[in-house]
């Protein structure tokens, strides 16, 4: 018995010492990123074992704005990014230093993405459409972020004088939601899961979403251009699990015409986002973003974006779309 015993035990050993390396070839990422449900595909990816598929062992660093991630990206902090698009990425961008690879969200109709807060005191005082921002103060996180972008597509839209916008950067989502519901903004823009806790608190007032009014490109996954160039191998690995899960998102919460429908796998994937987010299931209802299907990026809309900050003077160097995203990996919508 004691030699059956014995011997079970070196089969057992001799098991673990063949499987152990596999798991622990594991090559260890580090992604930068927000919590917000933009970052879908990212979440559902790691929950349901694609990156671990895929032999990638990734760890999530949760940042509270979107412009310090592309400089963690490129000093080396972080090896992939996953957030909005801003005058600070594409910068670094047109000094040679980032390449985008994939779309991470876009602001869409009858998707809750991009989210425009109101006080209750100026509510109060009649701010109740998107014209009526002309003159107002409206927080955001910082300058050349893409909620001061968001206001530059409702100025476009609805005719209003952007130069009468007095914006205030205030340096975090969470700053922005406590501006607004301290009355020291009259109204503020970001992610709707940060943004409509607020409003279902009483604390402000839910004007609208911007993929309703006017959509874009929001966000993009991206790298260095080193680990473009020298990583491909995990790069590649890296989008094979993210696709797998932006697929499973997308078709957890898309229906035709690309509308916001909830499908039989809603529930699961909304407890997956509810769990990696902080909020409950209920909470973020009202705040599910639109993730492509193959996590196609809309170059021409990144090119609208990356003229206006070149406008404003918000962006130095030359860069184009073309050259931004980089075509061995991302995948392009069709021209419209």
């Amino acid at each position: 018995m004691s030699a059956k015993l014995s011997f079970a035990s070196w089969l057992f050993a001799l098991a673990f010492l063949v499987l152990a390396p596999r798991g622990a070839t594991a090559e260890a990422i580090k992604i930068g990123l927000l919590k917000t449900a933009g970052n879908g595909g990212i979440f559902v990816a790691l929950a349901r074992g694609y990156f671990a598929a895929e032999g990638l062992q990734p760890t999530l660093t949760y940042f509270t704005a979107a412009q310090p991630i592309a400089v963690a990206v490129v000093s080396g902090d972080i090896d992939f990014g996953s957030t909005a698009l801003t005058g600070g990425l594409y910068n670094l961008a047109a000094q040679g230093s980032l390449r985008v690879i994939a779309a991470q969200s876009a602001d869409m109709p009858t998707f809750q993405n991009n989210t425009v807060i109101v006080s209750n005191r100026a509510d109060a005082a009649g701010l109740k459409s998107y014209q009526a921002l002309a003159g107002r103060s409206v927080a955001i996180t910082t300058v050349g972020s893409s909620p001061q972008y968001c206001i530059v597509l409702l100025s476009e839209k609805f005719g209003f004088d952007l130069k009468s916008i007095r914006f205030l950067p205030v340096q975090t989502t969470p700053n922005v939601v406590s501006a607004v519901s301290g009355g020291q903004a009259d109204a503020g823009v970001g992610p709707a899961a940060a943004l409509l806790p607020a409003v279902q608190r009483g604390d402000a007032k839910l004007m609208g979403f911007i993929g309703d009014v006017t959509p874009f490109q929001l966000g993009a996954v991206f790298v260095t251009t080193k680990t473009a160039d020298r990583r491909g191998d995990v790069v590649t690995r890296f989008l094979r699990a993210y696709r797998k899960g932006a697929r499973d998102y997308h078709d957890a919460f898309t229906g035709p015409g690309e509308k916001h429908r909830d499908a039989r796998d809603a529930p699961a994937i909304t407890a997956i986002l509810a769990k990696s987010i902080g909020q409950t299931p209920e909470q973020l209802k009202s705040g599910i973003s639109y993730v492509d299907a193959e996590a196609r990026i809309d170059a021409r809309d990144v090119q609208h974006q990356i003229d206006w900050y070149r406008s404003q003077g918000l962006l130095k160097g030359e860069l184009k779309a073309s050259d931004l995203i980089d075509k061995r990996y991302a995948l392009t919508l069709p021209a419209k």
